[in-house]
């Protein structure tokens, strides 16, 4: 089953930040922010911690 919100997550880990995965996805920043609060919501887990300088995984 293909779910785009997980090519979201593929795209945030790889690049390390919202914005630059919505320049890759020509899309803004927010919207990729909503799908990836979207994906947590729809797993029930935390996916990403967020800091002014980026993203890092959970453990």
């Amino acid at each position: 089953m293909y779910n785009p919100l997980l090519k979201t997550f593929v795209y945030v880990v790889e690049l390390g930040s919202f914005s630059k995965a919505a320049q890759k996805m020509y899309i803004t920043p927010a919207s990729v922010m909503k799908q990836i609060n979207a994906l947590e919501e729809h797993l029930h887990v935390k996916l990403v911690n967020r800091t002014h300088r980026g993203i890092k995984l959970t453990v």
